[in-house]
């Protein structure tokens, strides 16, 4: 479909609703919009990479710290690149690691009134307005997904992840959470609480691994293999190939 054909049908759906509509409400599909296009043109220029996730608060001395930046040198020096939500904590963590190896770190950060800035390690950045952009670029840009502790921003987007997963609108990808001391506890929760009661199926607790080492999330994205820049994994034609190596 052209850009053309694409702009007409978005003009007419606007003009069906334009009765339903306030000018507020038309303005804000628009900037929701803009997050959105500036965010895929930007994951279109950069390799598909593994998304780190944890918290923004992890002091440099933590040892969740030390394993996140352990973890993005190891990525780095597989060819992988790096993609964080751009902050301090984990994500500088994490693009630290693959700075030190020369590798590439995109930096997805959000404008907030305190506690984000972007760090100073990340080789490519883009800055988001809203949150529900941002984290559909974080899971567009990566072939696997790696969760270190973290607060509540850190539990909406595993969870997130794991909901597009479980209900199939996403394929099922590599997914780990990293500490098995820290995630052990919700991991009894979702089965004495959630799976007990029938609340998700017995095989939903699959979809993710908890791990101690992170050399095993390397050896997922090694076997997914490298993309090129404008190729993707959710494109139509390389999710064919992942399930036919059952990823």
């Amino acid at each position: 479909m052209t850009m053309d054909k694409v702009l007409k049908e978005w003009m007419g759906e606007l003009k069906a609703q334009e009765n339903n509509l306030a000018k507020a409400d038309i303005e804000r599909s628009l900037a929701y919009a803009q997050d959105l296009l500036q965010g895929l043109a930007k994951l279109r220029s950069f390799p598909q990479g593994v998304s780190i996730f944890g918290s923004a608060r992890t002091k440099e001395t933590s040892k969740y710290y030390q394993s996140a930046r352990k973890l993005g040198g190891l990525l780095a020096n597989n060819g992988h690149p790096v993609v964080t939500g751009g902050g301090h904590g984990i994500m500088k963590a994490a693009s630290f690691g693959a700075h030190e190896y020369g590798g590439r770190s995109l930096g997805l950060n959000i404008i907030l009134p305190h506690e984000q800035t972007l760090n100073p390690y990340v080789s490519d950045s883009i800055e988001f307005h809203y949150f529900f952009a941002r984290k559909v670029m974080l899971t567009m840009a990566a072939k696997v997904y790696v969760f270190y502790p973290g607060g509540f921003g850190t539990l909406d987007e595993f969870l997130e992840i794991l909901t597009l997963m479980q209900t199939g609108k996403m394929p099922h990808m590599p997914m780990f959470l990293i500490d098995k001391k820290f995630w052990k506890p919700l991991e009894k929760f979702f089965a004495t609480r959630l799976e007990t009661n029938k609340m998700i199926a017995k095989g939903d607790r699959t979809i993710y691994k908890i791990t101690d080492d992170i050399t095993e999330v390397v050896d997922a994205a090694n076997k997914i293999g490298h993309q090129k820049i404008g190729e993707n994994v959710y494109d139509s034609n390389i999710y064919d190939y992942l399930k036919k190596v059952n990823l």
